[in-house]
């Protein structure tokens, strides 16, 4: 199994930090001035669902980040979490772990959208990768085309998909394809396969493969792979290569994609009642308790107080104490004081004895920090935590331990 500090970029961020004032009686943390072109994870507007992190970030943002990374040569590994994903990940703990591992998380299927206004998470539609496909295909007007290369689908999709493209003017263009038929992710990772890949010179791979098998082969390969941006769009590749219609837009629009794609491909029923059921099963158990729990501890702590931060380093640990709402209103302040903590590379324990209410865009931030600490051979721990937090933590999908 591939660790996650052989999977995670190191050193894809560097800031400076400086001390601040707020000019409002009380001093504000250090803050963290970034290089606009680098991303880091501390700085992502995630939210964590079911233990999976999300990205509020719509389409616009989305081609940015791939603009970016591309321009820019930095790799860029993106997921489309659907019902399908969220399902998988909660007792396959290395496909969860391919969630985190990602640097972009987009809500791909409607139901994702509706727990998440469930949650109150600021996410109106979803950003599908099918759509981040189209919406790249569509950019006639950039500079320069984002060079592609496609991997998996069914025999022939890939070619015909590739001729495609490359018959009309758009913001693609595919300079390579490869189908190693049914097989393992393991025997997709021959040096061969992987020599080929990289040869073609992509800025962008797009794999085409079972959920869980994609993401699997993305994360072995992800530091052979020398294609900046790397996504698994699933469906997308067939889409493009006609193998397969794509919904009306407005069966999409009301979360009936589903339907649709059990007509165009029959033997999806089966996956798509599995999911079904077992989501209202999360519903029951994890995402509806979550709503009540954090809803009770926001009601009985509504002093509208200010977050408040104070951090003793030591020889070996940072230790942060958190005292007040630690919520969405209040990543901005725990942002810069995470990554200075995180710069320090020590254990990093935070302290959650004077918190008085906690929400899934903290939940968010938590995950993101201990996945830059992981990185760096740290780790981070969670003390003074209320029996009624730990539930939250647990219904949330975050692992206190």
């Amino acid at each position: 199994m591939l660790t996650t500090q052989e999977l995670q970029e190191v050193g894809r961020s560097s800031y400076r930090v400086g001390g601040q004032s707020t000019g409002r009686g009380r001093p504000e943390v250090d803050a963290v001035t970034l290089d606009p072109a680098v991303h880091d994870d501390l700085s992502r507007d995630v939210y964590c669902i079911l233990g999976v992190p999300i990205d509020a970030i719509g389409m616009r943002g989305v081609l940015g980040r791939i603009r970016d990374a591309a321009r820019c040569k930095t790799r860029l590994l993106i997921s489309t979490p659907n019902l399908n994903f969220l399902v998988a990940s909660q007792w396959d703990r290395s496909f969860r772990q391919s969630l985190i591992l990602s640097d972009l998380c987009t809500v791909d299927g409607m139901p994702v959208v509706w727990i998440a206004r469930l949650i109150g998470i600021p996410i109106k539609s979803r950003t599908a990768g099918a759509d981040i496909f189209d919406a790249l295909k569509s950019d006639a007007g950039s500079a320069n085309a984002l060079k592609l290369f496609l991997f998996g689908g069914p025999q022939g999709a890939a070619e015909r998909a590739a001729r495609t493209l490359n018959s009309e003017p758009g913001g693609l263009r595919c300079v390579g394809w490869s189908n190693p038929g049914y097989c393992s992710a393991e025997e997709m990772s021959r040096d061969d396969i992987i020599e080929e890949i990289n040869a073609s010179g992509a800025d962008f791979l797009v794999a085409s493969l079972s959920s869980q098998k994609g993401q699997s082969w993305l994360l072995r390969n992800h530091d052979r792979l020398a294609i900046p941006i790397r996504a698994h769009l699933g469906a997308a590749l067939n889409f493009q290569a006609g193998t397969v219609r794509r919904a009306p837009s407005v069966l999409r629009s009301l979360g009936l994609e589903w339907m649709w794609r059990i007509k165009e491909e029959p033997y999806l029923w089966r996956r798509y009642w599995n999911d079904g059921t077992a989501m209202l099963g999360l519903l029951v158990t994890h995402v509806m308790p979550f709503v009540l729990c954090t809803w009770w501890m926001r009601r009985t702590h509504e002093r509208g107080e200010a977050l408040t931060i104070t951090q003793d380093h030591g020889a070996r640990v940072v230790t942060l104490s958190l005292s007040g709402p630690a919520d969405a209103r209040h990543v901005d302040r725990a942002i810069p004081v995470f990554r200075a903590a995180a710069a320090a590379r020590k254990r990093v324990t935070v302290d959650f004895s004077n918190v008085c209410a906690i929400d899934a865009r903290f939940l968010g931030l938590l995950l993101m920090l201990r996945k830059q600490l992981e990185a760096q051979g740290c780790v981070a721990s969670f003390v003074g935590v209320s029996p009624l937090m730990a539930r939250i933590f647990r219904f949330g999908g975050l692992d206190l331990s």
